[in-house]
């Protein structure tokens, strides 16, 4: 007879530890829920922001914590304006809920748009608690100062602690926003210095709660053999091997998704057990037959060639300046040149998860996701139930990219839960992961430019195709949507007199979605890319003509051109596109990098790339090494940012530092490839993540300061990171890699 017991991850770290040596609490695995507010005392003056009459200020965290620290630096800008002692802040996670407005954790938007709305919520407390202490004292409310946790009256040095006064402050009329008071700069505590990450010591200790912690009384645990081709049908299944498996229970089917697929379950047939380890190995077991459809003649070579093929002839013109055809008939010298990015997956370190228990016709989910209110919709529409009968709690992601904003894995424990009428766990395989990913979308790019006498670009025409995202959501989507053509595509910001770009149709044959940065990946590396080998052509150096093509500084008026350019939902009049700022990061990173004095030779060479995405200004500069056998290292990475006011410094410096790190995933070997409708790649031995030897071994993050409006910290890293990477093997190697990743080039230098 064997017996089975249940290891947590902080179980282990407990036995490695010495006894006693962790004290770890009930919440993180039980699931329980926050306690409630019915009795509760606490002053509420937003919902993002509470005060315990004991004095503990309570700061609601509504986006999603994936190691960018988010959980850390909106609650910041909170304490900052109320000028709360750090000390004293409790931090307490979001459930899905339309009142916190968007809580989609994603697109670099968590400071941009809500750093206003919570200083907001911060200077309204605040002034309502100095409103309170002046009727206390019978003093003018203007002689009353809130500082570090207490208001005090000026003149008399009297003070008192913000706890005594949460009866009275929470009488006070709540003020209108032009009669707040904001902090100015000199004043910050916090915004632009930073504290340390509210979950650090649980996430060092292994306490703190992911998605694989939570677990609910009488839950079962499932495993789901899905469709091995996207719109693939279930014929037939034999699960008598699969029921012999010790702690198996049942096996349950899953109805395909129908097209358009948005974030509903895929389908197949799900094997419940009373483990994890057992729902996979009776999974294994299975036999499935399925009826593959149309989507087997999907094969990612034949694809990529019908994108170029594409990028070649005339598209859809999204922008238009001055007439390229005209120029180009009469220009002495004539540049052009082709670029192709493959699939990519997210293979976040923590594979998607999911508890969900459905009792009386309601559910209540544990998820580690990206967007809970989208968790709220797609389970409400998939149970045929209302959002409002569907509760979503947030543990931690162990990583994100995107992957977590889309919600079926969700939908399948949901599903299951209500079927088999228990708690229901879902995880995710890592080759589930990697076979069932939304993936980052494939790219053709044409690019062309005509040359004058001094190898300046006179004409530019540039041409994307790509299996759009919006094809999620409407199959007979084909061309880019305007937000994510608007991702470093028809915001090109060369000051060039005839300039043309263009986006041709393509059909996506899998589910597109969100990734880190998005379609800037592509774009910015065709676009990088191609500007440098203009500079090459004529001989120049590389950031110098970046310079001269970007022209002098300017604001780039797409009104004026008729131009949609979305600018990444905000207006252009708040975040204008203002290539002074990009010229700029340049001009640091050059000096930072020692562009002028590093030369190639040996084997070495400096590559370099600029790209503004998500508001951001970026200029990245790589340092490449590649040896006689044709191995490439990174000795250093260089990157220079202009993101507005930025809250926390450390935690924007990490965001880089990693995106350095992701960037170069992409450029080294970063490739989703299909034959007969199927992922070909199923773990991280064929789809690797950069290493330890191959990661930058150092990475510099120059933080331009700055005070206009924050914006992404997330994201922007990203897209510079291949193109300087390619520009500087093609310094080394004398060869061009246009298509990615590198590893389908030969890299051993000449000679």
């Amino acid at each position: 007879m064997s017996t089975r017991i249940r290891i947590t991850r902080w179980g282990v770290l407990d036995s490695i530890f010495s006894a006693g040596a962790l004290i770890l609490g009930a919440g993180g695995s039980s699931g329980k829920t926050p306690k409630g507010r019915a009795k509760e005392t606490k002053w509420w003056p937003s919902v993002y922001l509470a005060i315990e009459p004991t004095g503990e200020v309570i700061i609601v965290a509504h986006r999603s914590e994936m190691g960018t620290g988010i959980r850390t630096g909106l609650p910041m800008v909170v304490a900052e304006e109320l000028d709360a002692d750090w000390e004293r802040v409790r931090i307490e996670q979001a459930i899905g809920d339309a009142k916190y407005g968007s809580q989609d954790t994603d697109g670099s938007r968590s400071i941009r748009d809500f750093y206003e709305i919570m200083r907001r919520a911060g200077a309204t407390a605040r002034l309502m608690l100095e409103r309170a202490a002046a009727e206390k004292w019978g003093v003018p409310a203007e002689e009353c100062q809130a500082r570090h946790h207490r208001v005090v009256h000026v003149s008399s040095h009297r003070s008192i602690d913000y706890g005594k006064l949460t009866d009275l402050a929470s009488k006070q009329p709540v003020p209108k926003v032009e009669e707040l008071r904001f902090k100015t700069p000199d004043g910050f505590r916090y915004i632009g210095r930073g504290v340390p990450l509210v979950d650090l010591m649980d996430i060092c200790t292994g306490k703190a709660a992911y998605g694989m912690d939570i677990h609910r009384p009488g839950m079962v645990f499932a495993s789901i053999e899905r469709p091995p081709v996207l719109g693939a049908k279930l014929r037939s299944f034999d699960d008598g091997e699969a029921l012999r498996v010790g702690g198996v229970t049942q096996t349950v089917v899953l109805e395909e998704a129908k097209p358009p697929y948005g974030f509903q379950a895929l389908g197949g047939v799900a094997v419940i057990a009373d483990s994890t380890w057992a729902a996979m190995e009776g999974r294994r077991k299975l036999t499935v037959d399925w009826e593959r459809g149309p989507n087997t003649v999907y094969d990612s070579e034949a694809h990529r060639e019908s994108l170029l093929e594409a990028a070649r002839t005339s598209q859809k013109v999204v922008r238009n300046i001055g007439d390229v055809d005209t120029e180009f008939s009469r220009a002495g010298k004539i540049h052009e040149a082709e670029y192709y990015v493959p699939l990519l997956a997210h293979a976040p370190m923590e594979p998607p998860v999911a508890v969900v228990e459905y009792k009386n016709g309601r559910i209540e989910a544990w998820a580690a996701t990206q967007n809970p209110q989208a968790v709220q919709d797609a389970v409400a529409a998939a149970l045929n139930i209302s959002r409002n009968d569907v509760l979503c709690h947030v543990t931690l992601l162990g990583g994100g990219f995107g992957r977590k904003s889309k919600p079926d894995y969700v939908v399948e424990a949901a599903i299951l839960s209500k079927k088999i009428e228990k708690p229901v766990q879902v995880a995710w395989t890592r080759e589930d992961d990697i076979k069932f990913d939304y993936y980052n979308s494939t790219a053709g790019m044409y690019l062309k430019a005509a040359l004058d006498a001094g190898g300046k670009p006179t004409a530019w025409l540039q041409r994307s195709v790509f299996p759009p995202i919006t094809s999620l959501f409407d199959i007979n989507e084909v061309y880019g949507d305007p937000l994510h053509l608007g991702q470093g595509w028809v915001d090109v910001p060369f000051d060039i007199p005839n300039l043309r770009v263009e986006n041709g149709p393509a059909r996506a044959p899998l589910r597109i979605g969100w990734l880190r940065s998005v379609a800037n990946i592509y774009h910015a590396f065709s676009i990088q890319s191609f500007i440098d080998e203009l500079a090459a052509a004529v001989g120049r150096d590389r950031i110098e003509y970046f310079l001269d093509a970007l022209g002098p500084p300017r604001t780039v008026d797409f009104d004026a051109e008729k131009t949609t350019n979305v600018n990444y939902g905000k207006p252009l009049d708040q975040y204008p596109w203002e290539t002074g700022r990009l010229r700029n990061v340049v001009e640091v990173v050059a000096e930072k990098s020692g562009w002028a004095k590093r030369k190639p030779g040996n084997g070495h060479a400096l590559g370099f790339a600029a790209h503004r995405s998500f508001l951001t200004y970026v200029a990245a500069v790589v340092d490449v090494q590649v040896d006689d056998k044709g191995q490439i290292s990174i000795p250093r990475v260089d990157v220079a940012l202009d993101a507005g006011r930025v809250v926390h410094p450390e935690l924007a410096r990490a965001q880089f530092e990693g995106a350095a790190v992701f960037g170069t995933s992409i450029a080294l070997m970063g490739e989703i490839t299909a034959a007969n409708g199927e992922i070909q790649q199923s773990n991280f031995h064929d789809y690797p993540v950069a290493r330890i030897d191959q990661a930058p071994f150092e990475t510099r993050v120059h933080i331009v300061p700055s005070h206009r409006l924050p914006t992404g910290v997330g994201e922007p890293g990203v897209p510079p990171i291949a193109p300087a990477m390619c520009n500087a093997l093609f310094a080394i190697t004398g060869k061009r890699f246009r298509r990615l990743p590198i590893k389908n080039t030969k890299t051993t230098p000449p000679g």
